[in-house]
């Protein structure tokens, strides 16, 4: 499942800094990072949503249960 949700990111964000955790062994609880020049100038809220855009289909059918981000900009 990592690496699902890491080629969804890697779409997303082409380039950049991506790294995808599966924090319990599970498959459902999730820390994702992702580095990107995108975020500048955009806030913490806006910089998540992106992500979470990105994840919409795995967060939509369940496949994510719990999902922490780390965003970071340029810099």
């Amino acid at each position: 499942m990592t690496e699902r949700l890491e080629q969804l990111l890697r779409d997303a964000f082409p380039g950049d800094d991506v790294a995808v955790e599966d924090r319990t062994g599970g498959g459902d609880h999730f820390q994702v990072t992702v580095a990107s020049q995108r975020f500048d100038g955009l806030s913490l809220v806006e910089q998540h949503r992106l992500v979470y855009d990105a994840l919409a289909t795995p967060l939509a059918d369940g496949t994510i249960h719990e999902l922490r981000i780390k965003t970071k900009g340029p810099g």
